[in-house]
């Protein structure tokens, strides 16, 4: 079937383009999908501009950066207790590598939203509840937002680090976040390990709450803590030992048996450091007082312009286990741990019994919006559901 006005044939999928927190990307629903694994990663790869060789997905809905390289799939859930089951998708901008193996905190905040807009779950105006669970690391999330006029409130007072504007606040509660890819909160059973690279040997602490996270001090790697991502990314020898830290945390954590086969999304890498003055990427001058503990992330083998979420809630977790080099980095608290990132300074929580050690919760707010709904177009060779060919017909499904 020819496209409308003789435009070049095309599939049409029903999606909508979301930013959730710092990232965006396409959300779809399950049933708009093709069965097989094989002919969706086709779809998501066609869709965001995969592989892109200059780094900028121009043919495609991805912005060139990990954090904008995203899809999130969404269903009812069939599960006791539980609203909805979404499934989060990383797509490498310069290879064709679509991976499973991680779970996005921020794109999380905007599911419960969507699901709503979507129909997919229904709540009366006002404060209102929406329990997710996530299919990549088989773990329970509540996601806590206003409702009015029957959608998920957009609007509101509440700013984050790294996004302009305001927005309506979400608040995600990960309930028992440990062990979410590796079984493990601990996953070597120690709270210091030690992990070889180009330097030598380096102490790390390996923590898996909500994602598994390598946690380094950033005097281990010659690093002040404070550079900017401008910095980090022209530095390239360091970034090779990070990488080198990162394969092998996998392997010690049992993600992998070999450092080459570590999974793209997992673990992250957080370089720690002491508060001390810095400016963030908009120019604003952050002083030492107002945080507690400096955060530079490498994910998906970019250096990230902010903090990933779950990043961000495994170290509010790794505060409260006693030793490990983030609650040796920041006075060990009972409350809020407020992180310095090239973004600014957000706060962070966890309820973390110290002595098993078990994390029983994390949660930090986001904000979140739909910036559009309707049907993203791949060339028409992509499968997709009941051969929806054009954009009046995806939409009808949407």
């Amino acid at each position: 079937m020819s496209a409308p006005g003789g435009l070049m044939a095309q599939r049409w999928t029903p999606a909508a383009f979301v930013r959730g927190g710092t990232s965006k990307g396409l959300f779809f629903e399950a049933s708009a999908l093709p069965q097989r694994v094989e002919d969706r990663n086709a779809l998501f790869l066609e869709a965001l501009g995969s592989p892109d060789e200059y780094g900028r997905q121009l043919d495609g809905m991805g912005g060139g950066l990990s954090s904008l390289s995203k899809a999130v799939i969404v269903e009812r859930s069939r599960r006791p207790g539980v609203d909805v089951d979404y499934t989060f998708v990383q797509v490498s901008v310069d290879k064709p590598v679509v991976d499973y193996a991680a779970n996005c905190g921020n794109l999380a905040s905007a599911v419960g939203p969507y699901a709503v807009d979507q129909g997919l779950v229904s709540r009366p105006d006002g404060p209102a509840t929406v329990r997710l669970f996530n299919t990549n690391t088989d773990k329970t999330i509540d996601a806590h937002f206003e409702v009015q006029d029957g959608l998920a409130r957009a609007d509101g007072e509440f700013t984050i680090p790294g996004v302009s504007g305001t927005g309506a606040p979400v608040k995600l509660e990960f309930l028992d976040p440990g062990g979410a890819r590796t079984g493990k909160l601990l996953p070597t059973g120690s709270v210091i390990d030690q992990l070889d690279t180009a330097l030598g040997p380096i102490e790390v602490s390996l923590v898996d709450a909500t994602n598994p996270v390598v946690f380094v001090h950033a005097g281990s790697v010659g690093l002040s803590g404070d550079e900017t991502v401008a910095d980090l990314e022209a530095n390239a020898p360091t970034l090779t030992v990070l990488d080198q830290l990162r394969r092998q945390g996998a392997v010690a954590m049992g993600l992998c048996t070999r450092p080459e086969d570590a999974p793209l999304s997992n673990p992250k890498i957080a370089i720690l450091s002491t508060p001390t003055d810095y400016t963030t990427l908009r120019g604003q001058a952050v002083g030492a007082s107002s945080y507690d503990i400096g955060m530079r992330m490498i994910s998906v083998e970019q250096v990230h312009r902010a903090v990933t979420v779950t990043g961000a809630l495994c170290t509010a977790v790794a505060q409260k286990i006693p030793g490990t080099l983030v609650s040796r980095t920041a006075a060990p608290g009972t409350g809020k741990l407020r992180v310095g990132s090239p973004s600014g300074v957000f706060d962070v929580d966890a309820d973390v019994d110290p002595d098993q050690p078990h994390a029983r919760s994390a949660s930090l707010y986001r904000t979140c919006r739909r910036l559009m709904h309707g049907a993203v177009a791949t060339p028409a060779k992509t499968p997709v559901p009941g051969d929806l060919a054009t954009p009046s017909e995806a939409v009808g499904a949407q």
